[in-house]
């Protein structure tokens, strides 16, 4: 297997020593930058498997270069490194493209388990698996990134576009909370946030409330389910 490839984003000298050490020795190939302007023209000019970029950055903050990256490359995965812990913050990390989000401080280890499972995700998505995904006269084409409702186009950010496909391929079922997060964002999940339960209510403004049937439903103390209105 190919090694890896990381763009590492971290203006604290010590803390991305530390983590280019770390990765290095399990496997990775580590290109480690301290500025977002300069990871900017980097990530322009060479290809990476995983970007792990700091928010508060000299140059380009964090957000701006995730919004960029994402521009350019939808699949990459991205990993948020920063001290910034609200509630709001994570939905501004994820609003921008992150794939996943990690609180300083943290442990090494589950650094490297969010890697590794982002890489995991990353190559599943390659494999064929239908290019098109129905329920009702919601469309979801894998392809093209498109969601339409009957003949309306859907915007969706990245964030969302993951949770409504996780939604769609598990039709019918009902999702908990840890399952969401373990899917879609590849954290443990945390009953102190409600980042999940805002993302559901985002995708209910754009996919059910101008529309008479609704897809998404909540079962009270279990989680959320998507179906067609006949299920119920």
């Amino acid at each position: 297997m190919d090694e890896r490839k990381i763009l590492l984003v971290e203006d604290e000298t010590k803390i991305a020593q530390a983590l280019k050490k770390g990765l290095t020795e399990n496997g990775y190939y580590v290109e480690a930058v301290f500025d977002g302007a300069i990871a900017k023209r980097l990530f322009q000019q060479h290809e990476y498997d995983v970007i792990i970029l700091d928010v508060n950055l000299p140059g380009m903050n964090g957000y701006d270069l995730c919004k960029f990256i994402r521009t350019q490359n939808q699949h990459i995965p991205v990993i948020m490194l920063t001290a910034l812990s609200t509630t709001d913050d994570k939905i501004e990390g994820f609003d921008a493209g992150a794939d996943d989000y990690v609180i300083k401080p943290f442990e090494f280890k589950e650094l490297l388990v969010r890697i590794r499972a982002l890489l995991k995700r990353t190559i599943n998505q390659q494999m064929p698996m239908g290019n098109i995904l129905r329920v009702a006269d919601l469309e979801m084409n894998l392809d093209s990134k498109e969601v339409k409702r009957g003949d309306k186009k859907i915007i969706l950010t990245a964030k969302e576009f993951q949770l409504l496909e996780y939604f769609m391929r598990n039709r019918n079922r009902v999702l908990s909370r840890a399952d969401i997060a373990e899917s879609v964002w590849d954290i443990d999940f945390d009953t102190q946030t409600n980042v999940i339960d805002v993302y559901v209510n985002y995708l209910r403004n754009k996919i059910d409330k101008q529309f008479p049937t609704k897809l998404i439903y909540t079962q009270v103390g279990m989680g959320y389910v998507l179906k067609e209105e006949h299920n119920r």
